[in-house]
């Protein structure tokens, strides 16, 4: 399973004469295969099987949807009812019970070796941290030595072979904008007058942690309640509807209809799944939708939406036409900025965790990721995430000598110290996969107490997510990967644009830098502080959304999103981003311009 890439299945693809070029189609299988627990030749080998006997069915998105419903979630069944029947009928005793225990845990924990959920992981139980035996791990020694030692972090520690020898160091691997003659370097002074601040100021942002797993389903539903609501009286003004009709109610005339999309079952939503669930004004019932008129759509649960369509019956609605959401405006500064402020472009890097390869603890990454910044001198660092990674192998069986609390503090301490020369502005974002940090969403702001007055005029914690003012420039950040989360569960149809693309349209149209809703397992949301700080208060300029999925720039609805990548993937390195950005000066016919002037995404 270490092994499911692209390159490994398009390999397996071209023995049997398939030639598929397009990621997406890829990436959907290296998603099949993590899922579903199947081997790159297997699956290749079950969709040759699958393709024969549908007269050569050619590779595509809607083909792999068919496919993984027809034959892999059967297949995962019949593994599942065998295993149960095997153990029911074996008689154990205390070495084959042993054996059993350590199976499960195995099983359990499976998905936890990959860096990011996975799409089966559908069941949403209500579970406590992953290993919470990991995070009660206390010092062995207290080791002292140079900062980000490998000797420090782990006994038997040794740099990683696959990442020292890695190619491509430096290449550009995606660009947005005017990049021709692009000088990728901060202002002479960097850091300088750059104001970064949280745009909502500290008395109305996340600034502390709070107490969590004390909510009450009713809160949940009054939650979910009022986001139908506010999303629906947006709809109803744009689109100047009257009133919308309860969705269970019999009618003979087409009618109009507001709700939230969920599934029918606790699978994977589909055409045939899905169910629209109105808010209390609206009759609070469920009614099923059937899609077979539409020409195009693209849902998710969670999503609310407006639909027309008949309901003869009121147990049904064939829906006719469906609205889409309208994302809030943009910043506008109170006070008009001076041009000769906005005359000098600003530098801004963004980098993603973890900053070690899986093979060890060694932080050459992030020392690399250092000299980069010490280079190119840029005047905004925006690092998230995670910087002590709970995924990481080593982490997971507590095969450091210190705690996970010292090794945070020294590997924040030297990026500190190593671009103290530089002087530009620090923003730390945290991760749920930060494993002496709070495994909550929203998730507070990490602390650093011992920073001295001149660091911390350098440096901004803030939490998961959250709305930057940089300079007049508005950033919306998020460290967990919703990219990943909603790709597993959206479907489309006639749509005809990229999944990337309608992934974070939804995310500007529903106002909400996580919208999903059941969130997946991995995700431990607290939704009265999701109401207060994991809303969009307006569309960003920028919206940094870092991914497993492969990195881009895009320009969605006059948004620049990033999807910088990681700064290490496994054993090998990542990617960071750069971007230019210049504050544009105010048109005279009053139309926006983007003030991201170029982007990057660079191999570290």
């Amino acid at each position: 399973m270490s092994s499911v890439t692209q390159e490994s299945l398009k390999t397996e693809l071209d023995m049997f004469g398939i030639d598929c070029d397009n990621e997406d189609v890829l990436d959907k299988m290296v998603e099949q295969c993590i899922c579903n627990r199947v081997k790159v030749d297997e699956m290749v080998l079950e969709w040759v099987a699958y393709s024969t006997t549908k007269n050569g069915l050619k590779l595509t998105m809607q083909t792999l949807e068919q496919f993984e419903h027809e034959i892999l979630s059967k297949r995962n069944k019949s593994k599942q009812s065998f295993k149960r029947e095997e153990t029911h009928n074996r008689t154990r005793d205390i070495h084959t019970l042993q054996d059993l225990i350590k199976a499960e845990e195995e099983e359990e924990n499976l998905l936890d070796s990959y860096s990011t959920p996975a799409k089966g992981s559908q069941k949403r139980a209500l579970t406590t941290p992953e290993h919470p035996h990991s995070k009660r791990s206390v010092a062995l020694l207290s080791s002292p030595g140079l900062l980000l030692s490998p000797a420090s972090f782990s006994p038997s520690v040794t740099p990683s072979q696959k990442y020292s020898q890695r190619s491509a160091k430096g290449e550009v691997m995606v660009s947005f904008g005017a990049v021709q003659g692009t000088r990728w370097a901060g202002r002479k002074t960097p850091g300088a007058g750059v104001q970064v601040e949280l745009l909502e100021g500290p008395e109305d942002s996340l600034c502390s942690s709070y107490k969590y797993m004390f909510q009450r389903l009713r809160d949940v539903r009054n939650v979910l309640t009022e986001k139908i609501e506010e999303l629906g009286e947006g709809l109803r003004s744009h689109f100047s509807i009257e009133e919308f009709s309860p969705v269970s109610l019999p009618a003979q005339d087409v009618i109009t209809v507001l709700g939230q999309v969920c599934c029918d079952s606790n699978g994977k939503l589909n055409a045939q799944s899905v169910l629209l669930e109105a808010g209390p004004e609206q009759g609070g019932q469920q009614v099923p939708v059937d899609l077979s008129e539409l020409k195009e759509y693209s849902l998710f649960p969670g999503q609310v939406v407006m639909m027309e369509g008949m309901n003869t019956t009121g147990r049904k609605l064939v829906a006719s036409k469906l609205y889409e959401g309208v994302p809030l405006p943009f910043y506008t500064p109170g006070v008009k900025m001076e041009m000769d402020e906005a005359a000098e472009p600003m530098n801004v890097l963004v980098a993603c965790g973890p900053y070690t390869p899986s093979d060890g603890l060694t932080f050459d990454p992030l020392i690399d990721l250092i000299n980069v910044i010490v280079k190119d001198r840029p005047d905004v660092c925006l690092l998230l995430g995670p910087f002590v990674d709970s995924k990481h192998e080593q982490i997971e069986k507590a095969q450091v000598t210190e705690t996970f609390e010292a090794i945070f503090s020294r590997c924040i301490e030297s990026i500190v110290d190593g671009t103290n020369s530089v002087g530009c502005r620090l923003v730390f974002v945290p991760s749920q996969r930060d494993i002496h940090h709070h495994f909550i969403y929203p998730q507070p702001p990490f602390t650093l107490p011992n920073l001295s007055k001149e660091q911390a005029q350098r440096i901004t914690l803030v939490p998961d997510p959250c709305t930057l003012l940089i300079d007049g420039v508005t950033f919306g950040v998020t460290s967990t990967d919703i990219l990943f989360h909603m790709g597993a569960e959206e479907i489309s149809c006639g749509t005809g644009s990229e999944r990337f693309s309608r992934i974070l349209k939804h995310m500007l149209t529903q106002r909400s830098y996580y919208p999903l809703y059941p969130p997946v397992e991995d995700v431990n949301m607290d939704y009265e502080k999701f109401q207060s700080y994991g809303q969009m208060p307006l569309t960003p300029d920028i919206l940094i959304i870092p991914s497993e999925l492969r990195y881009f720039i895009k320009d969605v609805v006059g948004c620049v999103c990033v999807n910088p990548g990681r700064l290490t993937k496994g054993q090998v390195g990542g990617t960071y981003g750069r971007l230019l950005i210049q504050r544009p000066a105010p048109s005279e016919d009053g139309t926006r311009q983007i003030p991201c002037s170029a982007a990057q995404v660079v191999k570290i």
